[in-house]
């Protein structure tokens, strides 16, 4: 249960920090999203759980390691002017704009459902083929308080994104 509960923070921060960095810039195609997070709050790993994952190659999540993944942006999603709105079977999420400038945004993303809380996110470009920020959420994800601290970067890789399928940003 309890990987299965890290899992989904995991996912959750991975989706809602760089998903909204695409609202007016970036390339369309494949991405390399490298992300690093802290989790207060994290329920204790016993260390045998822990070294078993290690041994088969198995990042943990919220130990401060880096999880790398790959996702597909359309022409649609980087072409926004605001970060999307996120909704799932369980969460619903509405993301507001603080303030935005050429190379630069902040915004606040407040959640209700399985994740109840506020997330706070800056985020700087560098060109239209890269970008770096941080992540923030304090509240709780099914019942259990959470605080999670993200850093994460986005590289693009090339326009064709071969298999890896669009991403959703939990859409119904």
């Amino acid at each position: 249960m309890l990987a299965k509960f890290a899992t989904g923070l995991t996912a959750a921060a991975i989706v809602l920090a760089p998903a909204a960095a695409f609202a007016g810039h970036g390339k369309p195609g494949l991405w390399n999203i490298t992300s690093t997070m802290q989790m207060a709050n994290m329920p204790q790993m016993p260390p045998e759980a822990m070294a078993m994952m290690k041994s088969r190659g198995m990042s943990v999540p919220g130990m401060g390691q880096p999880i790398t993944t790959q996702i597909c942006m359309t022409p649609e999603q980087v072409s926004g002017d605001v970060p999307p709105a996120m909704h799932g079977r369980q969460e619903n999420c509405t993301t507001k704009l603080l303030g935005q400038t050429a190379t630069s945004m902040k915004s606040e993303v407040t959640c209700h459902g399985r994740m109840e809380g506020v997330g706070h996110s800056e985020m700087a470009w560098r060109g239209n083929e890269h970008y770096e920020g941080t992540y923030s959420f304090k509240g709780s994800m099914e019942g259990h308080p959470q605080e999670i601290s993200t850093r994460y970067t986005g590289d693009f890789v090339k326009t064709d994104c071969g298999t890896v399928k669009p991403a959703k940003v939990m859409s119904h």
